[in-house]
C-alpha cells in the first residue's frame, strides 16, 4: 500500500466516533485530548468487552474446574497470545502479565537483576529515561554495588553520537533503554543499539511504553532480550501491562513474588515453583483488563500500525510547523526520527499555568517533568507542557492548540 493510499485509507472520524469519550465537551467546549502520552482513551470494543465479561463470564482462572472458569481461562489465555502476535514474540509463554511497563522493569531487576548483578557491573541507560527505567536500577546498584552508566543527550534530544558504543564495555551487564521518549518523542535506533549491546554479552531491557501504541514492534527483529508495555497507554484498561522475555532467559529466572498460581507444589520443608509464565504471575490477576487489552491490541492491529503512524507522523509535522512559527514558543526535543510528541514552553508562563489555560478551552495536555527530571535538569527547565497525539486527533485539535497558546501569550505577553 503506498503512503498516499494510506492516508486515502485512513478516516480518524470514524476511528473518533468508537472513542464515545469524544462525545463530551469539557468547559463547553469540544474535547481537544493531547495526553495519550500519559494515558490514552478507550474504544467501546475494550469498554464493551470488559462489561461482557464480568456480566456473563466471570470466573477465576487456570485452577477451576467448573465451565465458568474454563471459559474465563480460555479467554485469558487467548488474550495472552494476542499480546505475543502484536509484538511477534515467538512463544506465548514469552508474554508475563503485569500491572503495567513499570512492574515489569521492576520484574527484571528484581529477578534476572539480583542473580546476575555484582559489585562495579555496570548498568548502561540513557539520559532520557522515565523514572520507572531508573529508580528500579538505582536500588539494585545500591543492593549489589553495581553502577549506573548514563548515555547523555545531544541538544536535539537524540543520544548523544558515538557515546553510547564508547560507553559500552565488559563491565556492562545490563543495557535498559526507553524505545521512545516521553518526555521528547525521540525514537532510538534500537535493533543498533541491542546489536552493539550484544557484541559486549550484554542483555537489553526496552521500555516499550511509549512505543508499542505508536510503532510496529516486533522483537524478533529488534532482538531484544526484554520488552515492558503498559496496557493503558495502548488503549486499553489501566493496571495491566505485559514484560516480553526470551524464553530461555525467563526459564532461568526465579519468581519475582509468591502465592497462588506460582507454585508446583508447597510444603513447610520445600516449594518448588511453576512454569513460565505462571511462575512470575502470583495470585489473581486483573482477569477482565486483559482479556478487554487483548480487544486493544486487536483494535490497533485493525486499524493498522503502519497506518496509525503515517497518520502521526503528519499531525507531528503539522503542529510542529504551527508552534515553531510562534516567536514565544520554544520546542524541547527536536531529533529528526520522533514519535507524536511536543514538548513546549512559552515564554515568561509556567507550564502548569499554560496547561490550565488550555483546560479552559478544553485542551488536556500534560505540564510537568513527566517523571523525567534529568531530561528537565538537561534543559535547565524545571518543567514543560506536552502536547501528545494518537491517532484519534485531528488537525483541527492542532488549530485549537495554537488558539489556545495564543491566549496564553494574551495573558502572559
Amino acid at each position: 500500500m503506498t503512503e498516499e493510499t494510506n492516508k486515502a485509507a485512513f478516516n480518524v472520524e470514524a476511528i473518533r466516533r468508537d472513542f464515545p469519550i469524544f462525545e463530551q465537551t469539557m468547559r463547553g467546549k469540544p474535547l481537544v485530548f493531547l495526553d495519550s502520552a500519559a494515558s490514552a482513551q478507550k474504544p467501546q470494543a475494550v469498554i464493551d468487552r470488559m462489561a461482557s465479561f464480568y456480566r456473563d463470564e466471570y470466573a477465576s482462572i487456570h485452577r477451576g474446574v467448573y465451565q465458568l472458569s474454563e471459559v474465563a481461562t480460555f479467554e485469558f489465555e487467548k488474550a495472552r497470545g494476542k499480546l505475543a502476535r502484536f509484538i511477534n514474540a515467538a512463544n506465548p509463554r514469552e508474554i508475563i502479565i503485569t500491572r503495567n511497563a513499570t512492574e515489569s522493569i521492576n520484574l527484571v531487576a528484581q529477578t534476572w537483576g539480583r542473580k546476575h548483578l555484582k559489585r562495579d557491573d555496570e548498568i548502561l541507560i540513557t539520559e532520557m529515561e522515565h523514572h520507572a527505567n531508573i529508580v528500579p536500577w538505582q536500588m539494585l546498584c545500591e543492593e549489589t554495588g553495581s553502577k549506573l552508566v548514563v548515555v547523555p543527550l545531544e541538544e536535539n534530544g537524540s543520544l548523544e553520537e558515538g557515546a553510547f558504543e564508547a560507553l559500552l564495555s565488559e563491565r556492562t551487564k545490563l543495557v535498559a533503554l526507553s524505545h521512545v521518549s516521553n518526555a521528547l518523542g525521540t525514537i532510538n535506533p534500537i535493533r543498533e543499539m541491542t546489536a552493539a549491546a550484544h557484541a559486549q554479552g550484554a542483555p537489553v531491557l526496552i521500555d516499550g511504553a511509549q512505543a508499542a501504541p505508536h510503532l510496529a514492534i516486533d522483537v524478533q527483529e529488534l532482538d531484544c532480550d526484554f520488552y515492558a508495555v503498559s496496557g493503558h497507554k495502548v488503549f486499553g484498561p489501566s493496571g495491566v501491562g505485559f514484560l516480553y522475555g526470551k524464553l530461555d532467559l525467563l526459564d532461568a529466572m526465579p519468581p519475582y513474588q509468591g502465592g497462588g498460581s506460582m507454585i508446583h507444589t508447597v510444603s513447610f520443608a520445600k516449594t518448588t515453583y511453576a512454569e513460565v509464565p505462571a511462575r512470575f504471575e502470583a495470585g489473581t490477576p486483573d482477569i477482565a483488563g486483559v482479556i478487554g487489552l487483548g480487544v486493544a491490541v486487536d483494535y490497533l492491529t485493525h486499524v493498522g500500525m503502519d497506518a496509525i503512524a503515517a497518520w502521526e507522523h503528519e499531525l507531528l509535522l503539522y503542529a510542529t510547523e504551527k508552534l515553531s512559527a510562534i516567536d514565544a514558543v520554544r520546542i524541547i526535543g527536536t531529533a529528526p526520527d520522533k514519535a507524536a510528541v511536543i514538548s513546549f514552553l512559552i515564554e515568561g508562563a509556567h507550564p502548569h499555568d499554560i496547561g490550565s489555560i488550555l483546560d479552559q478551552h478544553g485542551i488536556a495536555i500534560r505540564a510537568g517533568h513527566h517523571c523525567a527530571q534529568p531530561v528537565m535538569e538537561r534543559y535547565g527547565v524545571p518543567a514543560t507542557a506536552r502536547a501528545s497525539f494518537a491517532f484519534y486527533n485531528t488537525k483541527r485539535d492542532i488549530d485549537v492548540l495554537e488558539q489556545g497558546i495564543h491566549s496564553v501569550l494574551e495573558l502572559f505577553g
